[in-house]
């Protein structure tokens, strides 16, 4: 039957009734990409998207398997894999699939073992390479998988601190991360953000800050329910021109981990003077991070204080157009309302009220006054620190801010080639590497190749690297701290843990490696002179080799294992077995 319209019923008014129908407001406004749970399990985080980490913001949700390893991974959408990267370190295990009709790709980190024809193919590159590292990208559309279809089993594997899935929603266009809560993946949570402290920091060479009280490293703050204040009789005091920082983290519901917010915004007699927002990670500029939070503090204390103003070199998009950007310019003796709104990835919210005293001159001059010691470094020129045996470059742009360094000589540790050289502290970050030297005099030729540079933590090496010239050892560095030079002619320890002469009917044999100073460099087996696949653990220091369709065939066999260290000292091994 034909749909008649009225002669009197006038054309524009029916089009409009059209137009605002629930059907075409569907199409015009399509309803958000939804992804299924990548594992049967209750869904349980231990960290969520673009929480502050070491060096970065988290790119993705840790999600909790239950304290184990092995529970199946499943695609959240239909797709295809378009990148496999395997890694001791990283994501370890990782597999990446595009969904065209979200324009998302979706990552899976930490795997134990891959899958289906993710495994086939991540097998095939690794033996093509002879190498257990890959990083590959399959030709577009030619492994696709089905949502719900299992592509590996959750693991421990790579930068790992305990078994869990790292799961990201990156967009296809731009590899930007985005927050997978804002695209389906829900997690229970009706719980406000809580605000634990509040920091005053001088951002001109005249703006003073007075001590916190009871040596404290900010103001307390206190409540609940998502209303905070500071403790009472507590008014923060400053003079000149400041910019606020503000401790805060997430709690979801029925969990006791921390986790990062979504939005911090910032008013100043209700002005809004600075906002910044959470929503996706540009992995070029994540190392910025360093400049939004304290990083001293973050490090030392694990205390996450949320910058909010800018400093002169961090380039995070992530910032609002406020005219202020967080530059408060205080008026001597005049009272200031300052209003924190924080809110959490699901809309849960929080504010801070307090007031803000702009203090006098007279005032301000009875403060003491922390007088910075050290060479004062500038973050956009090129800087030098130049002492007796030591030089250190650090080119513009890797600090955040102008800073002064300093630098102390100390004696040299236990076994080392130099001097301790204190270079600044850790606490200072980096951006960038550094070209750092250390003068070795007399040392003989044959250890040349066998110095590095190592820096020193609660008293045991760490090694940076390095190669021998000029009388000296240099070496890239990302990071202050104390350094000095050791040799490494110690060839790697090679410990056989479960190979036996008889195989038969096992899957896979563990041999231990380890180094006592510069490191596992390369590792190489082969069965009856044929290069095999070896899977490094570090946190075990372990290869694993599971039999596979170029090594199961039953018969007599000669393993052979050659591992050589960053320094090049090579440590052999052999065993007989049969399969």
């Amino acid at each position: 039957m034909l749909l008649q319209t009225p002669s009197h019923f006038p054309f524009n008014l029916l089009a409009l009734c059209l137009l605002c129908s629930p059907i075409a407001s569907a199409q015009e406004s399509p309803a958000p990409p939804r992804y299924i749970n990548p594992m049967d399990i209750p869904l349980e985080l231990s960290g969520n998207f673009m929480e502050p980490r070491s060096n970065h913001f988290h790119s993705g949700l840790d999600m909790r398997t239950q304290g184990r390893e092995g529970i199946p991974v499943k695609a959240v959408a239909d797709g295809y894999i378009s990148r496999i990267k395997i890694s001791p370190w990283g994501y370890g295990k990782a597999v990446y699939i595009d969904h065209p009709s979200t324009g998302h790709t979706s990552v899976y980190g930490h795997l134990q073992q891959l899958k289906g024809i993710g495994a086939e193919a991540c097998l095939n590159a690794q033996y093509k390479a002879r190498d257990f590292s890959i990083d590959i990208y399959p030709e577009k559309g030619s492994l696709p998988v089905k949502q719900g279809e299992v592509i590996g089993l959750s693991g421990n594997t790579g930068g790992s601190g305990g078994p869990h899935l790292h799961f990201e929603l990156r967009r296809i266009s731009d590899q930007h991360a985005v927050d997978p809560e804002a695209h389906g993946i829900k997690v229970k949570d009706s719980t406000p953000p809580q605000i634990i402290g509040l920091r005053i920091y001088p951002l001109t060479d005249s703006s003073l800050v007075p001590p916190y009280p009871n040596n404290g490293k900010g103001f307390a703050a206190q409540g609940a329910a998502g209303q905070y204040a500071l403790k009472p009789g507590e008014t923060p005091t400053a003079y000149g021109t400041v910019g606020l920082a503000l401790h805060t983290l997430d709690r979801y519901d029925n969990s006791g981990a921390k986790f990062g917010v979504r939005s911090i915004e910032l008013f100043v007699d209700s002005v809004p003077v600075f906002s910044t927002r959470f929503t996706e990670v540009n992995f070029d500029h994540n190392r910025y991070c360093n400049a939004h939070v304290d990083h001293e503090l973050y490090k030392n204390s694990k205390m996450e204080y949320h910058r909010c103003y800018r400093l002169p070199n961090n380039k995070l998009r992530i910032y609002g157009k406020e005219t202020a950007q967080g530059r408060i310019a205080l008026q001597a003796g005049r009272s200031h309302h300052v209003r924190f709104l924080v809110t959490d990835a699901n809309g849960n919210r929080a504010e801070l009220n307090f007031k803000l005293q702009g203090a006098t001159a007279e005032e301000a001059a009875a403060w003491p006054v922390l007088r910075e010691t050290g060479s004062l470094f500038r973050y956009d020129a090129d800087n030098l620190l130049s002492e007796e045996g030591v030089q250190l470059k650090v080119p513009a742009l890797a600090l955040y801010d102008d800073t002064y360094v300093r630098y102390e000589r100390r004696a040299a540790p236990a076994k080392a080639l130099a001097p301790l050289h204190v270079l600044h502290h850790p606490g200072t970050p980096l951006h960038s590497n550094c070209e750092l030297f250390i003068a070795v005099p007399e040392l003989p030729e044959h250890l040349r190749s066998k110095a590095l540079i190592v820096r020193m933590e609660n008293g045991s090496p760490n090694a940076a690297g390095g190669t021998w010239g000029n009388g000296g050892v240099s070496a890239p560095v990302k990071s202050f701290g104390n350094y000095t030079v050791l040799v490494d002619s110690v060839r790697p320890s090679i410990t056989n843990v479960d190979l036996r002469a008889d195989m038969k009917g096992r899957s896979s044999f563990n041999i231990r490696i380890s180094d006592d100073l510069s490191g596992i460099g390369t590792w190489r087996g082969s069965i009856n002179g044929e290069w095999v696949l070896l899977e490094y653990e570090p946190k075990t220091k372990t290869l694993t080799h599971h039999f596979d369709k170029h090594s199961s065939a039953p018969g007599s066999k000669e393993f052979k294992l050659e591992v050589t260290d960053e320094r090049g000292n090579k440590a052999t091994w052999g065993m007989s077995f049969v399969r």
